[in-house]
């Protein structure tokens, strides 16, 4: 019988320790789901350090920092570079006007308060700003976005629905028994979830027989099962 922490142990057993994102603190990890639109994490790596090495990593910086040094920078990130300073624009003003410039500062918050703040800024719901206190240390439950969600699913949990929002909830009613309570445990769950769901677990090309977590994986045996097509 599978369970949530054998899953996990086998992911952080093939895997590796997960990498974080490279930002810290709610303002940076803000700016780090803003750097770009539908592209590799490569990407906006890169965008995100141009922005720390050429702007700063900061309300006062990036709000000062003229169109003609933002603008280079947002190019890099997809789709829509003008509104992407916008955005970066509109997530400094946040900040300076309502923390006086220390986003950090939502941290001594209540939870409930802290993610009603993060939901302020430009493509922050609520499973974004539950994502962002987590990698802070604050625990509310585990965030997922679709390649995590996709993976649970896959193995079980909760069903695919025809809405994403029900096929969440599905998932994150069904995990509930299940998930630790410690901030760390659940941002390393998150982290090997989404990183198997972008590489092994994929949306069109599952790779499920080198899937270390195939053998309690209801898609992963179907998937096994079937007959392989011969080569063409």
């Amino acid at each position: 019988m599978r369970t949530f922490s054998d899953i996990i142990e086998r992911l952080r057993r093939y895997y590796g320790p997960p990498a974080a994102p490279p930002a810290h603190g709610p303002f940076e990890l803000v700016l780090w789901e803003n750097a770009c639109y539908l592209l590799p994490d490569e990407r906006r790596l890169e965008v995100f350090q141009a922005l720390r090495d050429k702007v700063g990593l900061n309300a006062a910086a990036i709000d000062a920092a003229p169109d003609r040094v933002l603008l280079p920078i947002a190019l890099r990130g997809g789709m829509r570079p003008e509104m992407r300073v916008f955005r970066w624009r509109e997530i400094a003003r946040i900040t300076l006007d309502q923390y006086n410039g220390d986003l950090d500062s939502i941290l001594e918050q209540p939870y409930a308060e802290a993610k009603k703040a993060l939901k302020q800024f430009p493509t922050i719901g609520d499973s974004g700003a539950e994502k962002i206190l987590l990698l802070c240390g604050i625990s509310g439950g585990l965030p997922l976005e679709s390649n995590g969600l996709r993976v649970l699913c896959r193995l079980g949990w909760g069903h695919e629905q025809k809405s994403y929002q029900a096929t969440y909830r599905s998932v994150q009613e069904a995990l509930k028994p299940e998930l630790p309570t410690e901030a760390e445990s659940l941002k390393q769950a998150h982290l090997l979830l989404r990183l198997h769901g972008k590489t092994l677990c994929n949306d069109k090309a599952p790779l499920c027989h080198a899937c270390p977590v195939s053998s309690q994986c209801n898609y992963g045996k179907k998937a096994m099962a079937s007959p392989v097509p011969p080569a063409p």
